[in-house]
């Protein structure tokens, strides 16, 4: 249970009374004890503090422990990593702004692990986008968290690479081929050598997609046919084009969890 900040109030001093705002769910309720968690439904009406007729306390003063640094509570996939790591039945958290919010019994709280999967060099820009738009918080309300699967094709034992932008010392978009290469490439670099060269060639499979292992995924691939959100060899993720940006891949782990939620 992670409650929206404006569900929240905080009771410690009685500024009116009994009567709490009329938003309120929750109360952070200081005690002699400690603090303890209340849930709160309220006289009906019109006024902007309301009267309290019912109260039943979620979590007791031995049961609750506040998080000592301030976080961005949106982000509810890391308070319920955090929740968990405390060892108490209720975290509460502050965020920079002040607000505060509370994570109750975290071990019941499923988080979907979506499996990114990326290629290095040069720099993986599908892991390395997802791991900013995490950041800045624009996943706080999809309850994911990210593992990442990225291939080092340096590792691949090959005469040429695909593109000189990786540093390689030889590579199919810059040198000329004689035949009988290991090409570590995708099917993008198997058509640019048969076009160019014929077919004496090997090839060693660096697609993201071809690494695929864990559903659900989002993987990069530079074939335009192949970016959609759907089954990919046997598995369900989306596929994002080599080039997208920022928004597009927002927008595709959006469609992922929207189209896993529907089925």
């Amino acid at each position: 249970m992670i409650p929206p900040c404006k569900e929240i109030g905080y009771a410690k001093e009685k500024p009116c009374g009994d009567r709490v705002y009329f938003l309120t769910r929750y109360l952070i309720h200081e005690t002699d004890k400690g603090t303890e968690i209340l849930e709160v439904s309220l006289a009906r009406g019109t006024e902007i503090m309301r009267e309290i007729e019912n109260v039943h306390c979620l979590a007791h003063e031995d049961e609750v422990v506040w998080y000592p640094d301030k976080v961005q509570i949106h982000d509810q996939a890391k308070l319920i990593s955090i929740a968990l790591t405390t060892g108490k039945p209720c975290t509460i958290f502050r965020a920079f702004d002040e607000h505060l919010t509370f994570v109750l019994n975290p071990g019941s709280i499923e988080l979907m692990t979506v499996h990114v999967y990326d290629i290095i060099p040069p720099l993986p820009s599908l892991a390395t986008t997802l791991n900013e738009l995490e950041k800045n918080g624009l996943f706080c309300d999809l309850r994911i968290r990210l593992e990442y699967h990225i291939t080092d094709i340096r590792n691949f034992e090959a005469d040429v690479f695909p593109c000189s932008a990786a540093g390689f010392s030889k590579t199919l978009d810059i040198d000329s081929m004689s035949g009988g290469e290991r090409l570590a490439g995708c099917a993008t670099g198997d058509a640019i050598f048969r076009e160019c060269y014929g077919d004496n060639f090997q090839r060693i499979d660096t697609c993201p997609l071809s690494q695929v292992n864990n559903e659900p995924f989002i993987a990069r691939c530079c074939r335009k046919e192949r970016c959609f959100t759907g089954m990919h060899n046997g598995r369900f993720g989306s596929v994002v084009h080599w080039g997208a940006s920022p928004r597009e891949i927002l927008s595709a782990v959006e469609e992922l969890i929207e189209s896993l939620e529907k089925i």
